[in-house]
């Protein structure tokens, strides 16, 4: 998996050889001009800028929301290689946890709060890739170089309890008072903020789960449950000003697409049919502001560039050289080069939203999980979703910006033809494919507007909510690679095969037949 940034802060440890001096070694092995202890608040800020999944990356592929259509750059296949390897990060939110006690924190102290959050975080996001991972021994250094596998359902309970724990943690230094996360480029630290998200992640988790509603000693229905009806013990995002995202800021950190590389990037993806149908199907207004028109049918078929009709992606199983020649005459649309590449900064990068929160709460409703009006958060999650692109919610309207066939450049504004957008959301609304009904066709409405509002946020998300669900359907063929099979995780890192193997392949042996199976079905999914 690629990463745009990467950043890992280690604990600074320092050895001297002396020969021949009076002074004694302790004396002689500090150096004043050189730090000896990391603090806790420059591991954190480490910490957080590992976190992030960028937009423009692999991931969006296998969530089949744009293409590679020229091989030199990349391709569409589901030949999963290995997974997030984020075992050096947790090194370093133990480091941040051992730091914060050293400096005289209490044991229940902010950085030992988000620590748990982090743990939850990494250790869920490693196992939802790939199944059973170390865990448990994990982290341990020259006591246990050869850790053992923990069961995913071991991870998953584990992970649950640390987000109840950093909760309960984090109300308790938020009452103590007096508290701040230094270096934190999300929330500022805003402690009331990050439990919000706590508790955000825990719902998203327990919907991972889905599939395992059954094993009470999960307790996913409690959970879920617990934390809907009781919004003053575990607070949720409560709009999009508490969402977790990592904002761009030149010239330090540029969006990944910008001005100066849309020469070489910009015509080397278009978009995909999985996406770009299931919005012009609803007449979605969101098409015009993350795509433009395929320019072969606005200019040589004389189609209007506002037509719904007008916006077509390609098919994901498509050979890619027939993508590429497509794409050489225009016939697909692409990523909106306005929104996406006329600034260094484009858009901040969600982590954790608003607005997947409430078609998470909204699917645990449907399912019966929990009680509550299942529509009005998925009402809410649509239109979060809308406001993020400057869309109204009622009666409005829009500018449309496409891009000048023969312009060169993305930042002058001049390049770009505009057309007025209407927006009624009554009538957006009112259509039998978008209103929310409390049967099995609205848990697929929440699932597909879902998939639309996570398009460029949240890494694999949309991806593993395909897995589980089915929802949106993705295409193959023989551009997907895979026997024209949507894979269903991730292998293991190579460090696995060559630090660890005899663990290794026993945890392959107790999930997969004793092979590392891209198609093998982990414990969550069955």
């Amino acid at each position: 998996m690629k990463k745009i940034f990467k950043f890992c802060v280690l604990p600074v440890c320092i050895a001297l050889s002396v020969t021949g001096c009076k002074k004694s070694f302790d004396e002689l092995s500090v150096n004043n001009n050189v730090p000896n202890a990391v603090p806790a608040s420059l591991l954190f800020n480490g910490v957080l800028n590992s976190m992030p999944d960028f937009p423009d990356s692999q991931k969006e592929i296998f969530s089949q929301y744009y293409l590679y259509n020229y091989d030199y750059y990349g391709n569409n296949r589901y030949d999963f290689g290995g997974g997030d390897n984020y075992y050096n990060t947790l090194k370093n939110v133990l480091a941040m946890e051992q730091q914060a006690a050293a400096a005289g924190l209490p044991a229940v102290n902010q950085y030992s709060a988000v620590g748990k959050f982090f743990r939850a975080y990494f250790f869920s996001q490693m196992s939802l890739q790939m199944g059973d991972i170390p865990m448990s021994q994990a982290l341990k250094g020259k006591e246990n170089l050869t850790p053992v596998y923990d069961s995913q359902k071991d991870v998953m309970k584990q992970c649950l309890t640390w987000l109840e724990e950093a909760n309960t943690d984090m109300t308790a230094v938020i009452t103590t008072g007096g508290s701040t996360l230094t270096g934190d480029i999300y929330l500022a630290g805003d402690l009331a903020k990050w439990r919000k998200v706590i508790n955000t992640y825990h719902i998203r988790l327990l919907t991972e789960l889905s599939k395992k509603t059954a094993e009470a000693d999960l307790g996913v229905i409690s959970q879920f449950a617990a934390i809907v009806g009781n919004p003053t013990k575990y607070p949720v995002m409560a709009s999009a000003d508490d969402n977790l995202q990592y904002t761009f800021v030149a010239p330090s950190n540029y969006y990944p697409m910008t001005p100066d590389n849309f020469g070489q990037n910009g015509s080397r993806k278009n978009s995909s049919t999985t996406y770009v149908s299931l919005l012009t199907g609803l007449k979605d207004p969101r098409t015009f502001v993350t795509n433009e028109p395929a320019r072969d049918l606005v200019d040589n078929l004389k189609q209007s560039a506002t037509a719904f009709n007008s916006f077509v992606g390609a098919d994901p199983g498509l050979d890619l050289g027939v993508m590429y020649n497509n794409a050489g005459l225009q016939k697909y649309s692409f990523i909106n080069r306005k929104r996406y590449y006329s600034t260094f900064t484009g858009e901040p990068s969600i982590q954790i939203g608003y607005a997947e929160l409430m078609f998470n709460i909204a699917e645990g409703i449907n399912r019966g999980w929990a009680t509550g009006d299942a529509e009005a958060y998925y009402v809410k999650g649509i239109q979060a979703s809308f406001a993020s692109y400057g869309i109204p919610t009622g009666t409005g309207s829009f500018t449309a910006y496409f891009y000048r066939p023969g312009s060169t450049g993305t930042a002058n504004i001049a390049n770009y033809d505009t057309y007025n957008i209407d927006v009624d959301w009554a009538a957006y609304y009112g259509q039998a494919t978008v209103k929310y009904t409390n049967d099995a066709a609205g848990l697929t409405k929440i699932l597909q507007q879902k998939y639309l509002a996570l398009f460029r946020h949240s890494g694999l998300e949309s991806y593993f909510t395909y897995r589980r669900t089915g929802i949106p359907t993705f295409t193959t063929g023989p551009g997907t690679g895979n026997g024209s099979r949507i894979a269903s995780r991730f292998q293991y890192p190579n460090s696995e095969r060559t630090s660890n193997l005899d663990n290794y392949n026993k945890a392959l042996q107790a999930q997969f037949g004793g092979n590392d199976d891209i198609n093998g079905l982990m414990y969550i999914l069955k």
